[in-house]
């Protein structure tokens, strides 16, 4: 119970951090990042993905929520 308490909190501040930097407030870094790499740019989304890569393999990939991003205003 707790493990997964503390996963909805970092989930949460995920999303405000997102949101605080112009993003979708549903949506993930992981997720804008794996979007913004598919879509060819590149940029600090591009070393984000590389670094959660180390953590775990193809993270920003496996974390892309297509239904999410359309609410962004950057």
């Amino acid at each position: 119970m707790i493990k997964r308490y503390l996963k909805n909190l970092l989930i949460g501040l995920d999303q405000l951090v997102n949101a605080t930097i112009g993003g979708d407030p549903d949506e993930t870094i992981s997720s804008r990042a794996g979007k913004e790499v598919r879509a060819g740019k590149g940029g600090c989304w591009k070393l984000l993905c590389l670094i959660l890569h180390k953590f775990d393999r193809n993270h920003c990939r496996k974390s892309i929520e297509e239904d999410e991003g359309k609410d962004a205003v950057s």
